[in-house]
């Protein structure tokens, strides 16, 4: 009977690699709180013999039931192909439930991370920063393209990466797909792990009211402004629709996260508003969903915790 409850039971396995500087080591954190155990900088070699035991179990007797294992360029032995296939014949494994989370951040944030810890970059011992992350972008391409979560940290802070981690890989009963809704700047560049985009440009713009200017979407007066548009409506109306249709589908297929990035000239006003009312409509229908404004965040418009960006610690350089 034991044996065979055993073989009922998945091993959560969460594969944490990405660029060198991206928080990686952060993640790990929170997902050793989490219930996780945690390993990192695990030879390929090892990661092979600690997951490839015989079906219905795993290589290490008393592993966990969810392991979170980094493994990126400071891993010995480390090479992009063979985790790849590696992965690939990990997922044929009836007794395993593995998701590769990639950790991406714009190169510019990199180099100064790097610059600000005096930290040597794995892939540039003997050339300037620069080109080791260059490098690296350019070698972890098709990881990037295989992840199963894609994270650009580059204006995340802690407690939004937290947040984040939690409703992907807490370790609950009902886990389900996880929306989040962010909202964004098309002069500050889109973000990189949206999903789905939707330019809101075309309504009303309270950036030409002076007295709404200085204000964000979050306030009442600005999102009456916005939804008095005659265009306001019947867009939510069939974005709301839209997605509806879609959410059955996702879910089919397992996806368990849907990134949503509404975005306006100067992230303020109308995406903050239309995410807001997203929120709205997403709970509406009892589906779990988190707001993120990217934009609010980085002007300090939001009522963030002390300290909390990536440049905070030194403890979140890697």
């Amino acid at each position: 009977m034991m044996a065979a409850q055993n073989l009922m039971t998945k091993t959560k396995v969460v594969l944490i690699s990405g660029m060198s500087g991206a928080g990686k080591t952060s993640v790990l954190k929170c997902m050793e709180d989490f219930g996780y155990e945690a390993i990192d900088n695990l030879p390929l070699a090892l990661l092979g013999r600690l997951l490839h035991g015989p079906e219905g179990t795993t290589g290490v007797e008393g592993l966990a039931d969810a392991v979170a294992i980094g493994i990126d360029f400071r891993s010995r032995d480390f090479a992009v192909t063979a985790l790849l296939d590696l992965m690939a014949s990990l997922r044929r494994r009836s007794d395993i439930d593995l998701d590769l989370l990639f950790l991406d951040c714009d190169q510019h944030t990199l180099r100064r991370r790097f610059t600000e810890t005096r930290r040597r970059h794995p892939l540039a011992a003997d050339r300037p920063v620069v080109d080791g992350i260059a490098h690296e972008a350019e070698l972890l391409a098709p990881l990037r393209k295989a992840a199963d979560l894609l994270v650009d940290t580059t204006n995340l802070g802690v407690a939004e990466l937290r947040k984040m981690m939690e409703d992907r890989y807490g370790l609950n009963d009902n886990a389900g797909m996880t929306v989040t809704v962010t909202s964004f700047a098309y002069r500050q560049g889109l973000p990189r792990e949206a999903d789905l985009v939707f330019d809101v440009r075309f309504l009303s713009n309270p950036h030409y009211d002076e007295n709404l200017s200085e204000r964000t979407g979050l306030d009442a007066e600005v999102g009456d402004f916005i939804a008095r548009d005659p265009a306001f409506k019947p867009f939510l109306q069939s974005l709301t629709g839209l997605l509806g249709q879609l959410l059955p589908h996702y879910k089919r297929e397992g996806k368990s996260y849907l990134t949503i990035a509404m975005g306006c000239t100067g992230g303020q006003h109308r995406s903050v508003y239309l995410s807001e009312r997203l929120r709205q409509w997403f709970e509406s229908v009892g589906e779990t969903v988190y707001v993120r404004h990217r934009e609010l965040e980085r002007d300090g418009k939001l009522p963030i915790a002390a300290a909390s960006s990536f440049e905070a610690s030194e403890e979140l350089k890697t």
